[in-house]
Formats: C-alpha cells, structure tokens, sequence
C-alpha cells in the first residue's frame, strides 16, 4: 500500500533551499534600501539647497529648515523641514548671513553622512556613520569627506 505525500527528507531539502536562496536575496535587498535612502538623501539636500538660496533672494539670511518649512508660501516639504525623511536626519547650520550648510546623517549610522553648502558642492563621508564635521568650507570638503556629482 503506498501513500501519498511528501517524505521528511523532501520536505527539508525545499527548506534549505528556500533558505539557501532568502540567505542570498535578503543583504542585496537591505544594500539596495540604504543605496535609495542615501540617493534621497542627496536628493533632500539638492532641494534644502536650492530652498536656501531661493530664500535668500528676498530675505537677508539663510534660516533653519523649521523656517523653510513654514514660510508662506512653503519652500520645502513638512517632512524634510522637520528635519527627518527616508532614513536620514537633516540639520541645516547658519554660519553667518552669507554661509550655510546642510547636513543628512543616516538615523541607524548604516548609510554615509553627506553635506551641501552654499556653493552646492555635496561631500560624503568617507565611512558609514558618521556625523557631520566642524563647518569651514567655502566649497571645499573637509578631511575625511569627499566630494560627489
């Protein structure tokens, strides 16, 4: 009399291989995730950037994202003025009415740190993680950071 079914052996070898492969799939998946974030990240601070100076066409001086944010009419959206969006967190520090900088650093330190200052040149960190530097740049990246198209 035969039955009919799988046999235990069956059954764990499909196992190890749904295993084998989710153990291939999943790192290329969460590598993928941080790439995009880190790609919105730059993309945030392009538009912080450009919110900037566009402000300081009218205005005589560059402001926080909160101020950005909540000027009539509204130059960047409410999740970046409040200061966090797709994984980063985002700070912008007036230096003087004629100097600024934007800094995103990644909230679970896995992606790299980038910054943008008036001159719009952006300047990655050269590790995963890291905070943003002292600011003195004048459109030079810091030690340690390196400049992006």
């Amino acid at each position: 009399m035969r039955r009919k079914g799988f046999t235990l052996v069956e059954i764990m070898i499909v196992v190890a291989i749904i295993a084998l492969l989710a153990a291939i799939a999943i790192p290329n998946l969460l590598r993928a995730r941080v790439t995009a974030q880190e790609a919105a990240a730059i993309s945030a601070l392009h538009t912080i950037h450009n919110a900037e100076i566009q402000y300081r066409v009218t205005n005589p001086a560059y402001v926080s994202l909160g101020s950005l944010g909540s000027a009539t009419p509204p130059y960047i959206d409410a999740a970046l003025a409040s200061g966090t969006k797709q994984g980063y967190r985002f700070t912008t520090h007036i230096v003087n009415t004629n100097n600024f900088c934007a800094c995103a650093v990644h909230q679970a330190n896995q992606g790299y740190s980038y910054y943008i200052d008036e001159t719009g040149i952006i300047c990655r960190s050269s590790a995963p993680g890291w905070s943003c530097p002292g600011f003195s740049f004048n459109g030079v990246c810091t030690d340690n950071w390196a400049e992006i198209n």
